[in-house]
């Protein structure tokens, strides 16, 4: 896929950032990115643990990817 580029109001050149993966063991369940996205592109899950992981935060949301092709690169 061709790199995309646009101009802002100011005449800026300006790259989208799409949205492609999120890291769910950095991710601390805050959900500033999910208050801020316009398109609905993230989802607040329950955290996927591993077996091995024993931590009490069983039930900590985090950050899910739910419509990655709704994303406008907003970062």
């Amino acid at each position: 896929m061709s790199q995309i580029t646009g101009l802002t109001r100011g005449g800026a050149e300006w790259t989208p950032q799409f949205v492609t993966e999120l890291n769910q063991a950095k991710c601390i369940g805050c959900g500033r990115c999910y208050k801020v996205c316009p398109r609905n592109v993230l989802d607040l899950v329950e955290r996927e643990l591993d077996d091995d992981d024993d931590s009490e935060d069983d039930n900590m949301m985090v950050m899910s990817i739910a419509n990655a092709m709704d994303c406008i690169g907003c970062g």
